[in-house]
């Protein structure tokens, strides 16, 4: 089902509105994920190359849309809910709408590799979580490193 859901993101509704990105979040964000058997009998390979289909198609919206401006397709990996998270926004790569630390890369394998590794997915062992001290205390909760963002470049024109 993950490569069906996949594909299916390159036909789902699309706003790309450089004002409104609100809007392109809440359209355009899925939330992808598989089951134990599915992850099991998927390759790193396969995940991948539905994802750049996937981008292909998008690209092609946004070339057929006439939209001129910066559009960028990109995956994630939700260590934490244990999904595969993709979006589209209208803005380059480095400027994608991100509150946390991240870093992007060209590189999809290592991303779905981690996703498809995982036994328990969403699940975190007691012992990997930080302890949260109040501002009030003096101690501010340190942050987690970066997590790797897939970009893919879906402008209509380079």
């Amino acid at each position: 089902m993950l490569l069906t859901w996949i594909a299916e993101v390159a036909d789902e509704p699309l706003v790309l509105e450089p004002a409104d990105r609100q809007a392109e979040l809440d359209t355009n964000t899925w939330w992808l994920s598989a089951g134990e058997g599915e992850r099991g009998s998927l390759s790193v390979s396969e995940v991948v190359a539905a994802f750049e289909r996937t981008a292909a198609v998008i690209r092609a919206r946004v070339r057929e849309r006439g939209f001129a401006g910066a559009a960028t397709f990109y995956v994630w990996h939700d260590v934490q809910a244990g999904q595969l998270r993709c979006s589209t926004v209208s803005a380059p790569p480095d400027a994608l709408p991100f509150g946390g630390n991240h870093v992007t890369c060209d590189d999809l394998g290592p991303l779905v590799e981690g996703f498809l590794a995982e036994n328990e997915p969403g699940f975190v062992d007691r012992a990997d979580l930080d302890e949260v001290h109040s501002h009030a205390q003096g101690t501010a909760r340190r942050d987690a490193g970066p997590f790797a963002v897939w970009v893919s470049s879906v402008r209509a024109s380079r």
